[in-house]
């Protein structure tokens, strides 16, 4: 794991681990590499929908519904008559953008209270924030949801809040975790006996030595939210209709499935292939940077 020590003639020492890049990465955990290359082509695909989609992911036709695969439809229609591979192009954009804003919404408040807890652990202020983290950890995550959710109704905004509640408490624990150990380092102890104040202690040396873990945390969260968002919209409290996302997708073609197969077969494959990416890429990354955890 990567550690910033303080500058002692007028540069920072810094420890092997932090020498590692992406080659590096790419000869020690192949597998991992292959997944960080499936996820980048699926942003991609997102980030260029509007320009490579045959069609409008909303355009519908009534002389091609549920169409199955071919020349003219790849992934075949919707039962009313949209491109299925459309709509899964532009699923993903959605998906990913949800997962994105959840985790840097959820990651910056469970990262904030996590170091400030983490920094002041065994007081008044560790206990009152911990309890917090316990109260949201307390209720399934699905009845949490859930209740979110069906409070504030459905719309994507409204979504990234609901899954945002989800991800605070792991964000939080990782980091506390961390800050707890690196309060007790001698370079953290070295600051504050130089007189160094406590938000300059935490930005300069807290949170760079959190990076690797929040890495892999953040990775293995991405597949959690993409389910999770999967699952409201399914449910019919995410994602409202007509936008495209891969959980509607998914729980309009349930009406459909034994004629119509294909409607989920897609959407559904897209949806599997990126969650193991990211639980492959979390996994790689966790022993990328600890060598400690490799089997």
């Amino acid at each position: 794991m990567s550690v910033h020590l303080p500058k002692l003639g007028g540069a920072t020492a810094v420890a092997p681990a932090q020498r590692r890049g992406p080659l590096r990465l790419l000869r020690e955990q192949p597998f991992g590499a292959v997944a960080a290359m499936v996820i980048l082509v699926f942003v991609v695909l997102a980030a260029v929908a509007p320009l490579i989609t045959p069609y409008s992911p909303l355009e519908q036709s009534r002389g091609a519904v549920m169409v199955p695969p071919g020349p003219d439809h790849l992934m075949g229609t919707d039962e009313l008559g949209r491109d299925v591979l459309s709509r899964t192009l532009y699923g993903a954009r959605t998906s990913l953008l949800i997962s994105v804003a959840t985790l840097a919404l959820g990651g910056l408040v469970g990262i904030v209270f996590g170091i400030v807890s983490g920094y002041f652990g065994g007081t008044w202020i560790d206990s009152v924030i911990q309890r917090v983290m316990d109260s949201l950890m307390a209720v399934p995550s699905i009845v949490l949801l859930l209740f979110v959710a069906s409070l504030l109704g459905p719309s994507v905004r409204n979504t990234i809040l609901a899954l945002a509640l989800l991800v605070i408490p792991a964000f939080n624990r990782v980091s506390r975790g961390e800050m707890l150990r690196i309060r007790e380092e001698t370079y953290v102890e070295a600051a504050k006996a130089v007189g160094c104040s406590t938000p300059h202690i935490l930005r300069r040396y807290g949170l760079p030595n959190l990076m690797a873990p929040l890495f892999v945390v953040t990775s293995l969260l991405f597949a959690i939210v993409l389910i999770a968002e999967s699952a409201l919209s399914f449910l019919g409290i995410g994602t409202p209709p007509p936008t495209p996302s891969w959980g509607r997708m998914l729980s309009e073609a349930s009406r459909q499935l034994e004629i119509a197969p294909w409607m989920a077969l897609f959407p559904g494959l897209a949806l599997s292939v990126s969650v193991l990416a990211f639980n492959l890429l979390g996994d790689a990354l966790r022993d990328f940077f600890d060598p400690r955890q490799r089997r």
